[in-house]
């Protein structure tokens, strides 16, 4: 981690705005359905993002406290009536909160876990990009994140030397070819199967 710290800080607006596009696809009659993450039908993956943008907007400006200090994983997320204006403008703030250079200095908190902000960036970007894929793999759209986007998550994600069956924080590694693409490799290291598709 120490040495991905020590990359130039990413630019969050792709990925941001990648996850946005997404939102005008989504009909209210989709947000039933089942998502690559098991736990979460669309609605709750929407609430997810909410939250996470939130958390991340927050943790970079330093501004710690409920938003900041809240393991998302107590409770499912509860997806308010607005979130079609919300999500969007979110989006917008957190990748907009990130580029401030202080925003990488010093330490920070999200998910009540305190940890480098340079690295807590990075965490976000790497959010943005696992869930976009979810979020368009539920609802039948394509997704394009951007090559920079995914390298960060591909280095934060990928195996350590002393755990190289373990891979990243979402759980173990599930094989994709050696030659697929970026977006499919990063999928893999999440612990998702890129071909997976609604009623798997």
């Amino acid at each position: 981690m120490d040495s991905i710290a020590q990359t130039p800080s990413p630019d969050l607006h792709p990925a941001a705005s990648a996850v946005a596009q997404l939102i005008d696809g989504i009909g209210d009659e989709r947000l039933a359905d089942p998502t690559p993450c098991p736990e979460y039908a669309v609605r709750e993956l929407l609430g997810h993002l909410v939250g996470l943008a939130t958390a991340f907007r927050d943790a970079a400006r330093k501004d710690l406290g409920p938003t900041t200090d809240t393991d998302p994983g107590v409770a499912l997320p509860v997806l308010g009536n607005d979130w079609r204006t919300v999500l969007p403008q979110r989006l917008d703030e957190l990748a907009e909160a990130w580029r401030d250079p202080g925003a990488w200095e010093g330490d920070t908190q999200a998910g009540g876990i305190t940890f480098p902000a340079a690295i807590a960036g990075r965490v976000a970007l790497n959010e943005l990009v696992i869930h976009g894929w979810d979020l368009a793999r539920a609802t039948g759209q394509e997704y394009a994140p951007g090559d920079a986007s995914l390298q960060v998550s591909y280095e934060l994600l990928k195996p350590s030397g002393d755990d190289p069956g373990q891979g990243g924080m979402f759980g173990p590694v599930v094989a994709v070819p050696e030659n697929a693409d970026l977006l499919d490799r990063v999928v893999g290291l999440s612990g998702r199967r890129p071909g997976w598709r609604p009623g798997d």
